[in-house]
């Protein structure tokens, strides 16, 4: 347990140092970037551990790992869904999720807002790209997004906030840095039609291989895993 504890508070150390280098070169203040803690497989006991640490957002890519965890820790932990999430797990999450950054499609928008009507609460939601163009990755098409997020402004119990992205796998960062770069002027692209409903006030993007080159490309939430709780 201590071993556990000493690694992950390590982990955290070397991070948030990466993350305030990563932010001094792009000119911003590293304490405007929020840590989710990616928590895919990881066991409650560790969870606790980063929370310790200071990290309060989690995020799951599995409803039914999400459900459990929170289910298990105490309040005061801020739980993301980050996964691909179906039509029929929204009602498990509704009550338990402070934002949902992997909006994807219309008929999921209809369903989160529905659920939370019926749970009395606003949630907030990122509206999920495929900057890249990955067939093997969900998000709507870049072309589509504006329209998209005026589509979910109608809705009276979602909120976009923002945008997410998940860029390919690659060796080098620097490799897709153009997706981090495409994301951040679709935002301000977005920002500027001033629509009602829709404040686009966050980038989720990069994970622990490609977080800096993210944060330089001006990410205010990265999602870290394996660089904080180590290889699963």
């Amino acid at each position: 347990m201590t071993e556990n504890h000493d690694l992950i508070k390590d982990n955290l150390c070397v991070l948030r140092s990466r993350i305030a280098a990563a932010a001094a070169r792009a000119g911003r203040d590293p304490g405007s970037i929020n840590i989710v803690a990616v928590t895919k497989t990881v066991d409650p006991e560790r969870i606790k551990t980063a929370f310790q640490c200071g990290i309060t957002d989690f995020g799951e890519n599995r409803v039914q790992e999400l459900v459990q965890k929170a289910d298990i820790l105490d309040k005061g932990y801020n739980w993301h869904m980050i996964g691909h999430l179906q039509t029929n797990k929204v009602k498990y999450i509704v009550d338990k999720v402070s934002m949902i950054h992997s909006l994807d499609r219309i008929e999921l928008a209809k369903e989160i807002n529905r659920r939370a009507e019926k749970a009395g609460r606003v949630m907030e939601v990122l509206v999920q790209v495929n900057v890249a163009g990955e067939s093997t990755k969900f998000g709507i098409e870049p072309s589509s997004a504006l329209q998209f997020v005026k589509d979910v402004s109608r809705m009276g119990n979602v909120r976009v906030r923002g945008l997410m992205t998940i860029a390919p796998l690659v060796s080098d960062p620097e490799d897709v840095r153009w997706v981090f770069a495409g994301l951040r002027q679709l935002l301000i692209d977005i920002r500027k039609e001033n629509i009602d409903n829709v404040s686009m006030d966050y980038l989720s993007m990069g994970m622990s291989n490609d977080f800096e080159v993210a944060i330089e490309e001006g990410a205010n939430i990265i999602r870290p895993g394996t660089v904080i709780f180590g290889k699963r």
